[in-house]
Parts: structure tokens; sequence; C-alpha cells
């Protein structure tokens, strides 16, 4: 039989399965803390634990679905991203990128993505499955022992690896909590930010929850002819929809939404684009202040799309009409092209060897 993740149980049912061991209350707690807070790979490291505990929770569990296949570097050595195996045989990959002051890991929610998005790496290859909480928690713990060893610390998770994770919702959110708990890993709630194509309902059911985490949607064009021969789920929900979506988001919650933008050559980098854009993102203007930000970024290649990223100079007069209009933008960097490591080029180890 195969054993249960660790990873996909809570403190709770942790407490009930010890408990029905015969073992001490506090024990939970030990064992908790010593895999996400003091991020032991496996029990037998846990050393204020008896040893016949130790041996018992291997028994029950697992405490490594994921199996590290392929580690590449860039040139920079900035960025690094791992193709791991999953015991079903699908593959997810995991990309860490070290910054000055942070360490930002980008971590995959799905295998694969059935949102089709036609300039994504991860849409190219279709949907292969959905990750368990545990699997998506267990990306986390895997670079947070990595960069422990050399004195850093986990700053920033975003969840813009493979997948939709709004169509693995309940997963996502178990593993943000679990990771968010204040006896384990107790990563703020601020530091996840959660990147979405426009799953409409989700998006309102996230905003009823009222969550701390932050909110980014991908529009990628603002008119609908446009959008949905890059993104096939703007049929289903167009981009009125989705910003009158949006805005309730901001309106209830008082928190920024941001606006992620890939900017392709002569598709929707053009000035009239950007003009065309900032008067609709007034809408997010509330009591004086804009409660958006629109993220930039010069499309990364694939294999299965033929467009060319936008010119620097044509991203500096975008940005600027933005500006012009009151609306915040930044022009994000290009991050680990040289190992497909950048915004929609991750995919399995076929596409990638």
């Amino acid at each position: 039989m195969e054993k249960v993740l660790f990873f996909d149980i809570d403190l709770d049912k942790l407490n009930g399965t010890l408990d029905s061991w015969g073992e001490p209350n506090f024990r939970a707690k030990q064992v908790w803390q010593g895999i996400y807070k003091k991020l032991k790979a496996t029990p037998e490291e846990i050393q204020n634990i008896p040893k016949p505990l130790r041996t018992k929770l291997l028994e029950e569990f697992s405490f490594s679905y994921l199996k590290p296949e392929i580690t590449l570097s860039s040139k920079d050595g900035e960025t690094t991203k791992t193709l791991f195996r999953l015991p079903d045989n699908q593959s997810i990959e995991t990309v860490l990128m070290s910054y000055t002051r942070r360490q930002t890991l980008c971590i995959s929610t799905q295998s694969g993505c059935a949102m089709g998005c036609v300039f994504c790496a991860t849409g190219q290859m279709g949907f292969r499955r959905n990750l368990s909480s545990g699997e998506i928690i267990e990306q986390v713990l895997f670079f947070a022992r990595q960069i422990m060893v050399e004195g850093e610390s986990l700053t920033n998770v975003v969840l813009m690896g493979m997948g939709e994770p709004f169509h693995n919702y309940d997963a996502t959110m178990e593993a943000i909590d679990r990771l968010n708990h204040p006896d384990g890993l107790n990563l703020s709630a601020r530091r996840f930010t959660i990147s979405t194509v426009g799953l409409v309902p989700m998006i309102k059911r996230f905003t009823k929850e009222k969550r701390q985490i932050n909110l980014a949607v991908s529009l990628h064009a603002i008119d609908d002819d446009l959008r949905s021969t890059m993104i096939p789920l703007n049929k289903k929900y167009p981009v009125e929809q989705l910003l009158n979506c949006c805005r309730d988001y901001v309106k209830t919650t008082r928190r920024r939404i941001t606006f992620e933008w890939a900017l392709i050559n002569d598709v929707n980098d053009s000035i009239e684009q950007a003009n065309k854009l900032g008067r609709r993102l007034r809408l997010f203007i509330l009591d004086g202040a804009p409660l958006c930000h629109v993220n930039v970024i010069p499309l990364n290649p694939t294999q299965g799309y033929g467009g060319k990223a936008t010119t620097r100079e044509r991203a500096i007069a975008f940005k600027s009409e933005l500006e012009r209009l009151s609306i915040p933008c930044s022009i994000r960097i290009r991050r680990g092209i040289d190992i497909k490591a950048g915004c929609g080029q991750l995919a399995d180890f076929v596409e990638n060897k």
C-alpha cells in the first residue's frame, strides 16, 4: 500500500494519528515543528522524539514524493530550475530566483495546464493532473532546506509555475495555510502571490474569503477579440466580466491587484494598447489611490509560439503611457531564459531536453 504523503495532512490530523498510537499530546507539535520549522528532511533527523516514534512515522508516511531529476542553473547564477518526477511518472518544474535581499520561489500547482494559453509552454503541453496540497508544499520545503544550508531563507513564494492555481483551488489554499502555520514555516500570507488567468468564479470565492494573499491576473490584452486568440478562457469569461470581478475584489478587500502583461512585438505592445488599458484600469483608482499595478515583461520564447518579444524602447513607451494615465507600471526583468525558467517557459522533460 502506498504511504500517505506527510505534507498532505494538517496538524489536527497528525494529532489524531499520534493520539491513536498512544503518544502524549505534545508529540505532534514536536514532529510538526521538526519538519516545518527546523526543516528536517525525515523524522530520523528529529532528535527530540523517541526512536520508536521516528520509525513508525517512516513506516506510515512518505516524506519525499518529489524526486529531483534535473537541475539547471542560469549562466548568471541567479536562477535555478529543478524538474521533479512524481510517483505516477508525471513531472513538474520549480524555479528559485535569488535577489540581493530576496529568495523567491516559483512553484507549480498542476502538472501541465488546461488553460491552453498559446504563448505558454505549460499550456502547450496540455493538462496532466492536479497536484495535492502536499506536493505543492514539498516544493517549498525542498528549496527552503537547500538554501538554509547557505544561510538564506525563503522570502517570497509565487504560484506562477506550471498550472492554473485557481483550477486547483482547494489544494492550493490548503498548501498556503499549512505553510503559513505559526508552528511551522510561518511564512506570512502576504509573502505569497497567486497568479490566475482569470477564472471568474474562483476570484469571487477568493474575494469572499478576504485572504491576505497577493493576487495577480494574467491579462495580456484588453480587447476580447485579441485576448481570445491568446487565452481561450476569455471566450467564457470576457474582459468586461473579468475586470468587474477584479474591481469587486479591490473594493471588498482594499488590497491592490496586479495585472500581468507579456509584451509581444506588434501584437499588444503599442501606445494605443497601453492607452486603452490605462483608461480601463482607471476604474481601479479608488479614493484617489490606484489599487492596481501593471507588470509588463517582454515575451519569453517558447517552442510552440512564433511571437517575438517587444523591444526595450517599446516597453518603456508602453510603461510611460500607463503612468501618464496614473496607472503604476513596472517592467519586469527576464530571468533564467537560458534554462527555460522564465514566465511561460516551464514544461516537462521532453520539451526541455
